[in-house]
């Protein structure tokens, strides 16, 4: 499991604005951001979205992931 690098707390609200409207396929939906991005020619913009679709990843299981001190 790779670890996402979080730049802001906004990336948190994207994650989860997109894991409210689109449930289990919030993660789909910000890979096509992430894919339109790069599309674009905007690899800053496809990187945070990389980013925000392994924070989804992340967040969908239910239990703690990594060491717990």
């Amino acid at each position: 499991m790779v670890v996402p690098y979080l730049a802001d707390c906004t990336e948190v609200t994207h994650a989860t604005d997109l894991i409210t409207v689109f449930g289990g396929d919030a993660g789909l939906e910000a890979a096509a951001r992430a894919n339109r991005s790069r599309d674009l020619g905007n690899y800053l913009h496809f990187c945070r979205w990389r980013q925000i679709e392994r924070l989804i990843a992340l967040l969908s299981f239910d239990r703690a992931i990594g060491t717990i001190h």
